[in-house]
Protein backbone atom coordinates (compact mmCIF):
# COMPACT_ATOMS: atom_id res chain seq x y z
CA UNK A 1 0.00 0.00 0.00
CA UNK A 2 1.31 3.44 -0.93
CA UNK A 3 1.33 6.42 1.39
CA UNK A 4 1.45 10.17 1.08
CA UNK A 5 4.97 11.06 2.18
CA UNK A 6 7.20 14.05 2.50
CA UNK A 7 10.63 13.90 0.95
CA UNK A 8 13.64 14.17 3.21
CA UNK A 9 16.72 14.11 1.01
CA UNK A 10 19.81 15.95 2.14
CA UNK A 11 21.60 16.20 -1.21
CA UNK A 12 19.51 17.10 -4.25
CA UNK A 13 20.08 18.82 -7.56
CA UNK A 14 18.77 22.36 -8.03
CA UNK A 15 15.94 21.07 -10.24
CA UNK A 16 14.90 18.49 -7.66
CA UNK A 17 14.72 21.05 -4.85
CA UNK A 18 12.35 23.16 -6.98
CA UNK A 19 9.80 20.31 -7.16
CA UNK A 20 7.29 20.71 -4.32
CA UNK A 21 4.75 18.11 -5.50
CA UNK A 22 5.56 14.96 -7.42
CA UNK A 23 2.72 12.68 -8.53
CA UNK A 24 3.94 9.35 -9.88
CA UNK A 25 1.53 6.90 -11.57
CA UNK A 26 -1.24 7.61 -9.09
CA UNK A 27 -4.50 5.66 -9.35
CA UNK A 28 -7.61 5.73 -7.18
CA UNK A 29 -10.71 3.55 -7.42
CA UNK A 30 -14.16 3.86 -5.87
CA UNK A 31 -17.22 1.66 -5.68
CA UNK A 32 -20.62 2.88 -6.89
CA UNK A 33 -22.55 0.58 -4.55
CA UNK A 34 -22.61 1.66 -0.88
CA UNK A 35 -22.96 -1.83 0.60
CA UNK A 36 -20.20 -3.19 -1.62
CA UNK A 37 -18.01 -0.21 -0.74
CA UNK A 38 -18.43 -0.83 2.99
CA UNK A 39 -17.68 -4.53 2.52
CA UNK A 40 -14.53 -3.77 0.53
CA UNK A 41 -13.46 -1.30 3.22
CA UNK A 42 -13.73 -3.94 5.93
CA UNK A 43 -11.86 -6.45 3.77
CA UNK A 44 -9.06 -3.96 3.08
CA UNK A 45 -8.67 -3.15 6.78
CA UNK A 46 -8.52 -6.83 7.62
CA UNK A 47 -5.93 -7.43 4.91
CA UNK A 48 -3.74 -4.62 6.25
CA UNK A 49 -4.01 -5.90 9.83
CA UNK A 50 -2.62 -9.30 8.82
CA UNK A 51 0.07 -7.72 6.66
CA UNK A 52 -1.34 -8.86 3.34
CA UNK A 53 -1.54 -7.08 -0.01
CA UNK A 54 -4.95 -5.73 -1.02
CA UNK A 55 -4.18 -5.59 -4.78
CA UNK A 56 -4.90 -1.94 -5.32
CA UNK A 57 -4.23 -2.23 -9.07
CA UNK A 58 -7.21 -4.54 -9.68
CA UNK A 59 -10.87 -3.54 -9.98
CA UNK A 60 -13.46 -5.52 -8.07
CA UNK A 61 -17.16 -5.81 -8.89
CA UNK A 62 -18.86 -2.39 -9.32
CA UNK A 63 -15.58 -0.49 -8.83
CA UNK A 64 -14.26 2.11 -11.27
CA UNK A 65 -11.10 4.16 -11.68
CA UNK A 66 -11.54 7.76 -10.51
CA UNK A 67 -7.87 8.26 -11.42
CA UNK A 68 -5.63 5.99 -13.48
CA UNK A 69 -1.83 6.29 -13.78
CA UNK A 70 -1.62 10.09 -13.44
CA UNK A 71 1.85 11.64 -13.24
CA UNK A 72 3.09 15.24 -13.11
CA UNK A 73 5.32 17.61 -11.11
CA UNK A 74 4.67 21.01 -9.55
CA UNK A 75 7.61 23.36 -8.98
CA UNK A 76 8.13 26.22 -6.58
CA UNK A 77 6.30 29.37 -7.68
CA UNK A 78 4.48 27.54 -10.48
CA UNK A 79 0.73 27.89 -11.14
CA UNK A 80 -0.67 24.70 -12.64
CA UNK A 81 -4.19 24.58 -14.05
CA UNK A 82 -6.27 21.43 -13.65
CA UNK A 83 -9.14 21.17 -16.14
CA UNK A 84 -11.70 18.55 -17.04
CA UNK A 85 -15.45 18.00 -16.99
CA UNK A 86 -17.38 16.88 -13.92
CA UNK A 87 -16.27 13.41 -12.88
CA UNK A 88 -12.84 13.77 -14.48
CA UNK A 89 -11.03 13.16 -11.16
CA UNK A 90 -9.86 16.70 -10.38
CA UNK A 91 -11.16 16.89 -6.81
CA UNK A 92 -10.04 13.31 -6.12
CA UNK A 93 -6.52 14.25 -7.19
CA UNK A 94 -6.48 17.33 -4.93
CA UNK A 95 -7.68 15.25 -1.98
CA UNK A 96 -4.91 12.72 -2.55
CA UNK A 97 -2.27 15.46 -2.72
CA UNK A 98 -3.64 17.10 0.45
CA UNK A 99 -3.53 13.76 2.28
CA UNK A 100 -7.27 13.45 2.84
CA UNK A 101 -7.37 10.11 1.01
CA UNK A 102 -4.69 7.64 -0.07
CA UNK A 103 -4.00 6.45 -3.59
CA UNK A 104 -4.52 2.78 -4.43
CA UNK A 105 -1.38 2.69 -6.57
CA UNK A 106 1.46 5.10 -7.22
CA UNK A 107 3.12 7.67 -5.01
CA UNK A 108 2.77 11.34 -4.09
CA UNK A 109 5.72 13.29 -2.69
CA UNK A 110 5.10 16.66 -1.06
CA UNK A 111 7.69 19.15 0.15
CA UNK A 112 6.27 21.97 2.26
CA UNK A 113 3.09 23.11 3.97
CA UNK A 114 -0.16 22.57 2.02
CA UNK A 115 -3.27 24.73 2.28
CA UNK A 116 -6.22 23.03 0.57
CA UNK A 117 -8.87 25.52 -0.57
CA UNK A 118 -11.16 22.72 -1.68
CA UNK A 119 -14.34 24.08 -0.06
CA UNK A 120 -14.21 27.44 1.64
CA UNK A 121 -15.68 27.27 5.11
CA UNK A 122 -16.34 23.53 4.90
CA UNK A 123 -14.22 22.90 7.99
CA UNK A 124 -15.97 25.50 10.14
CA UNK A 125 -18.09 24.50 13.13
CA UNK A 126 -21.35 26.44 12.66
CA UNK A 127 -21.98 26.64 16.41
CA UNK A 128 -18.60 28.26 17.15
CA UNK A 129 -17.95 31.95 16.60
CA UNK A 130 -15.81 33.29 13.79
CA UNK A 131 -13.03 33.97 16.28
CA UNK A 132 -13.08 30.38 17.57
CA UNK A 133 -13.21 28.96 14.06
CA UNK A 134 -10.14 30.97 13.03
CA UNK A 135 -8.08 29.37 15.77
CA UNK A 136 -9.47 25.90 15.08
CA UNK A 137 -9.07 26.14 11.30
CA UNK A 138 -5.57 27.64 11.24
CA UNK A 139 -4.31 25.19 13.86
CA UNK A 140 -5.48 22.33 11.64
CA UNK A 141 -3.51 23.94 8.81
CA UNK A 142 -0.35 23.78 10.94
CA UNK A 143 0.00 27.06 12.85
CA UNK A 144 0.72 27.36 16.55
CA UNK A 145 -1.45 29.47 18.84
CA UNK A 146 1.25 32.14 18.97
CA UNK A 147 1.43 32.31 15.16
CA UNK A 148 -2.36 32.56 14.95
CA UNK A 149 -2.32 35.40 17.49
CA UNK A 150 0.12 37.30 15.27
CA UNK A 151 -1.99 36.83 12.14
CA UNK A 152 -5.43 37.09 13.70
CA UNK A 153 -6.07 40.77 12.96
CA UNK A 154 -4.83 40.40 9.38
CA UNK A 155 -7.29 37.56 8.84
CA UNK A 156 -10.20 39.65 10.16
CA UNK A 157 -9.19 42.67 8.07
CA UNK A 158 -8.91 40.56 4.92
CA UNK A 159 -12.25 38.83 5.49
CA UNK A 160 -13.95 42.14 6.39
CA UNK A 161 -16.10 40.56 9.10
CA UNK A 162 -14.93 42.45 12.20
CA UNK A 163 -18.51 43.27 13.25
CA UNK A 164 -19.50 39.60 13.19
CA UNK A 165 -16.31 37.97 14.47
CA UNK A 166 -17.89 36.95 17.79
CA UNK A 167 -21.16 35.70 16.25
CA UNK A 168 -21.71 32.00 15.47
CA UNK A 169 -20.68 31.08 11.93
CA UNK A 170 -24.15 29.63 11.33
CA UNK A 171 -25.41 33.25 11.28
CA UNK A 172 -22.96 34.19 8.48
CA UNK A 173 -23.99 34.53 4.87
CA UNK A 174 -22.29 32.21 2.38
CA UNK A 175 -20.16 35.15 1.21
CA UNK A 176 -18.96 35.92 4.75
CA UNK A 177 -18.04 32.26 5.35
CA UNK A 178 -16.20 32.18 2.02
CA UNK A 179 -14.19 35.29 2.86
CA UNK A 180 -13.24 33.89 6.27
CA UNK A 181 -12.23 30.52 4.83
CA UNK A 182 -10.01 32.09 2.16
CA UNK A 183 -8.45 34.49 4.67
CA UNK A 184 -7.52 31.63 7.01
CA UNK A 185 -5.93 29.58 4.24
CA UNK A 186 -3.83 32.29 2.58
CA UNK A 187 -2.54 33.76 5.84
CA UNK A 188 -0.73 30.59 6.84
CA UNK A 189 1.60 31.47 3.91
CA UNK A 190 1.80 27.90 2.55
CA UNK A 191 4.35 26.52 0.11
CA UNK A 192 1.52 24.83 -1.83
CA UNK A 193 -2.06 26.00 -2.43
CA UNK A 194 -4.72 23.63 -3.75
CA UNK A 195 -7.60 25.72 -5.09
CA UNK A 196 -10.82 24.01 -6.20
CA UNK A 197 -13.35 26.42 -7.77
CA UNK A 198 -13.27 28.69 -4.72
CA UNK A 199 -12.36 31.83 -6.70
CA UNK A 200 -15.88 31.80 -8.18
CA UNK A 201 -17.49 32.72 -4.86
CA UNK A 202 -18.08 36.12 -3.33
CA UNK A 203 -18.57 39.48 -4.99
CA UNK A 204 -16.26 41.00 -7.60
CA UNK A 205 -14.45 43.11 -5.00
CA UNK A 206 -13.56 40.06 -2.92
CA UNK A 207 -12.47 38.06 -5.99
CA UNK A 208 -10.13 40.88 -7.00
CA UNK A 209 -8.67 40.90 -3.49
CA UNK A 210 -8.17 37.11 -3.70
CA UNK A 211 -6.28 37.38 -6.97
CA UNK A 212 -4.03 40.11 -5.60
CA UNK A 213 -3.26 38.01 -2.54
CA UNK A 214 -2.51 34.95 -4.69
CA UNK A 215 -0.17 37.01 -6.86
CA UNK A 216 1.70 38.18 -3.76
CA UNK A 217 2.02 34.61 -2.45
CA UNK A 218 3.31 33.43 -5.78
CA UNK A 219 5.98 36.13 -5.80
CA UNK A 220 7.09 34.67 -2.45
CA UNK A 221 7.41 31.20 -4.00
CA UNK A 222 4.03 29.60 -3.26
CA UNK A 223 2.99 27.04 -5.88
CA UNK A 224 -0.66 26.62 -6.95
CA UNK A 225 -2.81 23.90 -8.40
CA UNK A 226 -5.95 25.64 -9.61
CA UNK A 227 -9.21 23.93 -10.60
CA UNK A 228 -11.77 26.04 -12.46
CA UNK A 229 -14.42 25.60 -15.13
CA UNK A 230 -13.84 29.19 -16.23
CA UNK A 231 -11.15 29.13 -18.94
CA UNK A 232 -10.33 32.81 -18.47
CA UNK A 233 -9.38 32.18 -14.84
CA UNK A 234 -7.02 29.37 -15.86
CA UNK A 235 -5.55 31.39 -18.74
CA UNK A 236 -5.02 34.44 -16.53
CA UNK A 237 -3.31 32.60 -13.68
CA UNK A 238 -1.61 29.46 -15.04
CA UNK A 239 1.18 29.13 -17.61
CA UNK A 240 0.84 25.35 -17.74
CA UNK A 241 -2.09 22.98 -17.26
CA UNK A 242 -3.12 19.35 -17.31
CA UNK A 243 -6.37 17.98 -18.74
CA UNK A 244 -8.11 15.02 -17.08
CA UNK A 245 -10.95 13.01 -18.57
CA UNK A 246 -12.58 10.08 -16.74
CA UNK A 247 -9.53 9.74 -14.53
CA UNK A 248 -6.97 9.70 -17.34
CA UNK A 249 -4.44 12.44 -18.11
CA UNK A 250 -5.26 13.41 -21.70
CA UNK A 251 -2.66 16.11 -22.29
CA UNK A 252 -0.44 18.59 -20.45
CA UNK A 253 1.65 21.60 -21.34
CA UNK A 254 1.08 25.25 -22.21
CA UNK A 255 -2.28 26.38 -20.86
CA UNK A 256 -3.66 27.88 -24.10
CA UNK A 257 -3.05 24.66 -26.01
CA UNK A 258 -4.44 22.46 -23.23
CA UNK A 259 -7.56 24.65 -22.94
CA UNK A 260 -8.14 24.49 -26.70
CA UNK A 261 -8.07 20.69 -26.58
CA UNK A 262 -10.31 20.59 -23.51
CA UNK A 263 -12.90 22.98 -24.91
CA UNK A 264 -13.04 21.15 -28.23
CA UNK A 265 -13.64 17.83 -26.45
CA UNK A 266 -16.10 19.32 -23.97
CA UNK A 267 -18.36 21.28 -26.29
CA UNK A 268 -18.19 19.03 -29.35
CA UNK A 269 -18.64 15.71 -27.54
CA UNK A 270 -21.42 13.78 -29.21
CA UNK A 271 -22.09 16.61 -31.67
CA UNK A 272 -21.20 17.22 -35.27
CA UNK A 273 -18.12 19.34 -35.60
CA UNK A 274 -18.96 22.87 -36.79
CA UNK A 275 -17.98 23.22 -40.45
CA UNK A 276 -18.09 27.02 -40.60
CA UNK A 277 -21.33 26.97 -42.63
CA UNK A 278 -25.05 26.44 -41.99
CA UNK A 279 -27.64 25.92 -44.74
CA UNK A 280 -31.34 26.42 -44.10
CA UNK A 281 -34.31 25.17 -46.15
CA UNK A 282 -35.81 27.86 -48.37
CA UNK A 283 -39.30 28.98 -47.48
CA UNK A 284 -42.26 29.08 -49.83
CA UNK A 285 -43.78 32.40 -50.86
CA UNK A 286 -46.62 31.68 -48.45
CA UNK A 287 -44.19 31.20 -45.53
CA UNK A 288 -41.81 34.04 -46.41
CA UNK A 289 -41.84 37.36 -44.60
CA UNK A 290 -40.10 39.08 -47.51
CA UNK A 291 -36.46 38.36 -46.61
CA UNK A 292 -35.36 34.85 -45.63
CA UNK A 293 -31.97 33.61 -44.42
CA UNK A 294 -30.83 30.59 -46.46
CA UNK A 295 -27.21 30.18 -45.27
CA UNK A 296 -24.67 31.46 -42.76
CA UNK A 297 -20.92 30.96 -43.12
CA UNK A 298 -17.44 32.43 -42.87
CA UNK A 299 -15.47 33.17 -46.05
CA UNK A 300 -11.98 34.32 -46.91
CA UNK A 301 -11.17 37.26 -49.16
CA UNK A 302 -11.40 35.04 -52.25
CA UNK A 303 -14.92 33.91 -51.37
CA UNK A 304 -14.00 30.41 -50.20
CA UNK A 305 -15.92 29.02 -47.21
CA UNK A 306 -13.76 28.81 -44.09
CA UNK A 307 -14.13 25.78 -41.85
CA UNK A 308 -13.07 28.03 -38.98
CA UNK A 309 -11.83 31.63 -38.81
CA UNK A 310 -8.36 32.11 -37.35
CA UNK A 311 -7.56 34.67 -34.68
CA UNK A 312 -5.74 37.62 -36.23
CA UNK A 313 -6.61 36.78 -39.83
CA UNK A 314 -9.19 38.17 -42.27
CA UNK A 315 -12.66 36.63 -42.18
CA UNK A 316 -16.00 37.62 -43.71
CA UNK A 317 -19.17 36.71 -41.82
CA UNK A 318 -21.70 36.06 -44.55
CA UNK A 319 -25.49 35.77 -44.32
CA UNK A 320 -27.08 34.73 -47.61
CA UNK A 321 -30.72 35.68 -48.03
CA UNK A 322 -33.54 35.48 -50.57
CA UNK A 323 -35.51 38.70 -50.92
CA UNK A 324 -38.98 38.81 -52.44
CA UNK A 325 -39.05 42.57 -52.60
CA UNK A 326 -36.82 45.61 -52.45
CA UNK A 327 -35.89 46.65 -48.91
CA UNK A 328 -34.19 50.01 -48.47
CA UNK A 329 -32.65 49.72 -45.02
CA UNK A 330 -31.87 46.19 -43.80
CA UNK A 331 -30.26 45.91 -40.38
CA UNK A 332 -28.02 42.84 -39.91
CA UNK A 333 -27.70 41.99 -36.20
CA UNK A 334 -25.08 39.55 -34.90
CA UNK A 335 -24.82 38.49 -31.23
CA UNK A 336 -21.86 36.21 -30.38
CA UNK A 337 -21.67 34.20 -27.16
CA UNK A 338 -18.72 32.21 -25.83
CA UNK A 339 -19.68 28.60 -25.07
CA UNK A 340 -16.98 28.28 -22.40
CA UNK A 341 -17.02 29.66 -18.87
CA UNK A 342 -20.13 31.63 -17.95
CA UNK A 343 -21.62 31.65 -21.49
CA UNK A 344 -21.22 35.40 -21.53
CA UNK A 345 -22.02 37.50 -24.61
CA UNK A 346 -18.80 38.62 -26.28
CA UNK A 347 -20.04 40.80 -29.12
CA UNK A 348 -23.25 42.48 -30.23
CA UNK A 349 -22.88 44.15 -33.61
CA UNK A 350 -25.47 45.68 -35.92
CA UNK A 351 -25.12 47.43 -39.23
CA UNK A 352 -27.56 50.10 -37.99
CA UNK A 353 -25.34 50.97 -35.03
CA UNK A 354 -22.49 51.45 -37.51
CA UNK A 355 -24.73 53.77 -39.57
CA UNK A 356 -24.56 51.40 -42.54
CA UNK A 357 -27.65 51.37 -44.78
CA UNK A 358 -27.90 48.00 -46.49
CA UNK A 359 -30.15 48.08 -49.57
CA UNK A 360 -31.50 44.70 -50.72
CA UNK A 361 -32.96 44.01 -54.18
CA UNK A 362 -35.25 41.09 -55.06
CA UNK A 363 -33.45 37.77 -55.53
CA UNK A 364 -30.50 36.19 -53.75
CA UNK A 365 -28.24 38.55 -51.82
CA UNK A 366 -25.34 38.09 -49.40
CA UNK A 367 -24.99 40.38 -46.40
CA UNK A 368 -21.36 40.52 -45.26
CA UNK A 369 -19.74 41.68 -42.06
CA UNK A 370 -16.14 42.02 -43.19
CA UNK A 371 -13.54 41.60 -40.47
CA UNK A 372 -10.02 42.65 -41.55
CA UNK A 373 -8.84 40.83 -38.40
CA UNK A 374 -10.80 38.26 -36.43
CA UNK A 375 -10.21 39.41 -32.85
CA UNK A 376 -12.00 36.54 -31.10
CA UNK A 377 -9.74 34.35 -29.00
CA UNK A 378 -9.57 30.63 -29.90
CA UNK A 379 -12.57 28.66 -28.69
CA UNK A 380 -16.15 27.65 -29.44
CA UNK A 381 -18.84 30.27 -30.02
CA UNK A 382 -22.53 30.53 -30.84
CA UNK A 383 -24.02 33.37 -32.89
CA UNK A 384 -27.58 34.63 -33.07
CA UNK A 385 -28.36 36.37 -36.36
CA UNK A 386 -31.34 38.57 -37.25
CA UNK A 387 -32.24 40.61 -40.34
CA UNK A 388 -34.52 43.51 -39.55
CA UNK A 389 -35.98 46.73 -40.84
CA UNK A 390 -36.56 49.07 -37.96
CA UNK A 391 -38.19 47.01 -35.22
CA UNK A 392 -39.57 44.40 -37.63
CA UNK A 393 -37.65 41.12 -37.89
CA UNK A 394 -37.75 39.35 -41.23
CA UNK A 395 -35.87 36.21 -40.17
CA UNK A 396 -33.35 34.90 -37.67
CA UNK A 397 -31.01 32.07 -36.71
CA UNK A 398 -30.98 31.19 -33.03
CA UNK A 399 -27.69 29.27 -32.90
CA UNK A 400 -24.89 29.19 -35.46
CA UNK A 401 -22.03 27.34 -33.76
CA UNK A 402 -18.47 27.90 -34.93
CA UNK A 403 -14.89 27.40 -33.82
CA UNK A 404 -12.17 30.03 -33.86
CA UNK A 405 -8.74 28.53 -34.29
CA UNK A 406 -5.37 29.91 -33.26
CA UNK A 407 -2.05 30.47 -34.94
CA UNK A 408 1.49 30.54 -33.55
CA UNK A 409 1.42 34.33 -33.33
CA UNK A 410 -1.68 34.52 -31.15
CA UNK A 411 -1.89 31.39 -28.96
CA UNK A 412 -0.58 33.24 -25.88
CA UNK A 413 -3.26 35.96 -26.10
CA UNK A 414 -6.83 36.26 -24.86
CA UNK A 415 -7.69 38.45 -27.86
CA UNK A 416 -6.00 39.71 -31.02
CA UNK A 417 -4.80 43.30 -31.09
CA UNK A 418 -4.38 44.70 -34.63
CA UNK A 419 -1.05 46.51 -34.67
CA UNK A 420 1.87 47.96 -36.58
CA UNK A 421 5.54 48.14 -35.57
CA UNK A 422 7.66 51.17 -36.26
CA UNK A 423 10.95 52.77 -35.23
CA UNK A 424 10.96 56.56 -34.99
CA UNK A 425 14.40 58.13 -35.02
CA UNK A 426 14.71 61.41 -33.17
Amino acid sequence: MTELIETDISVQSQDETEVVVSVENVSKKFCRNLKQSLLYGVQDIATELVGGSRKGDTLRSKEFWALKDVSFQLRRGEALGLVGSNGAGKSTLLRIISGLIKPDTGRVKVRGRIAPLIALGAGFNPILTGRENIYANMSILGLSTKEIDEKFQDVIDFAEIADAIDAPVQTYSSGMAARLGFACAVHIEPEILLIDEVLAVGDIKFRMKCHRRLAKLREQGTAFILVSHNPQTILNVCESSIYLSKGHLITSGETSLVMSRYEEDLYLHGLDKPTGAMFLPEKSLHESTGLDIISVCFKDEQGNILEAPVTGETAYFCVECRANKKINNVNLCVSITAQAGENERILYLTSANDNEQLEVLPGKVELQMQMPYCCLSPGLYSAKIFVREGTYSFDGVQSFRFIVKTSQKTFNSLFYQPRKWQVINK
